[in-house]
């Protein structure tokens, strides 16, 4: 009963040849959740052996393009696999003028339904989605336009063989935004978060320029939080081995990963009482 984070791409805006930008699998008993659909998605998701069309809900942070450029030709390619199913996708309000774009010039031959689920909301967290296997949480981000964060909680309530004693497991997800006090309580307990990197201290200046974080203050966010372990993404271009942004991060929380295309964090089963240690 696997529940595992991949990540497919770990820069930022500016294209490099070994990286791609933000696109990421949550993988929650089966159930796939895209987060995030950058330029070249579909094929990220096709090298890595996931299959488009188990692929019910898409959650996109921001409208910022290295977040949100793959959609249309994931969209194509599911028309072009005969796609019935309804295909929600969770994005900020104004991804709705994108989808009429895509309706009006590319929606040819479109047989499924596609759902935008609109982000409205300025401050807390709050349920955008059910599924059998997990609930799915959003919480606004500090990056100076309209950008989300996600909680993924996985369900068993309706799985009898689970042990009596379980631990429900959990992660977030903070892709793109500046440090925000609220932050800390919205990704609290999470076992895993994924929590962007862009730049190293010595940056910081530019980062809070730009609403990013360091890693240096992403691991500061995953000490405070509680978080069983972080996995750095968003990588600079200016950082050819972000092997520096790692040595950054684990300095002060050592529980810290650098996200890398293919890479699959699988987040283990823990019994109740671990969760009070």
């Amino acid at each position: 009963m696997e529940f595992s984070l991949t990540t497919l791409g770990s820069a930022s805006a500016k294209p490099i040849v070994d990286r791609y930008s933000s696109v990421h699998v949550l993988n929650a008993r089966g159930r796939l959740f895209l987060i995030d659909c950058c330029e070249g998605a579909q094929f990220q998701l096709v090298r890595y052996k996931f299959s488009l069309m188990k692929i019910d809900h898409i959650f996109i942070s921001h409208l910022h393009g290295d977040h949100v450029f793959g959609i249309f030709g994931l969209l194509s390619t599911l028309t072009l696999l005969g796609r019935t199913a309804p295909l929600h996708i969770y994005a900020p309000r104004d991804f709705s003028s994108m989808l009429n774009f895509f309706r009006g010039h590319f929606g040819e031959g479109v047989k499924y339904p596609i759902e935008h689920h609109p982000l409205t909301f300025t401050n807390g967290m709050e349920l955008i989605c059910e599924t059998k296997t997990a609930d799915v949480y959003a919480f606004p981000l500090n990056h100076g336009i309209e950008t989300y964060g996600f909680y993924f909680r996985e369900k068993w309530q309706d799985h009898p063989l689970a042990p009596k004693d379980r631990y429900v497991r959990s992660a977030a997800y903070c892709c793109d935004t500046a440090p925000f006090p609220e932050l800390e309580e919205y990704v609290r307990g999470a076992d895993l978060l994924l929590h962007e990197a862009t730049y190293t201290e010595e940056m910081r200046d530019v980062a809070n320029g730009r609403f990013h974080s360091t890693a240096a203050q992403a691991a500061d966010l995953a000490r405070r939080a509680g978080v069983g372990k972080l996995i750095a993404a968003h990588f600079s271009s200016r950082y050819k081995d972000p092997e520096v942004l790692l040595q950054e991060a684990r300095a002060i929380f050592p529980e810290s990963y650098l996200a890398s295309e293919g890479e699959r964090f699988t987040v283990p089963y823990r019994r109740l009482n671990e969760e009070n240690n």
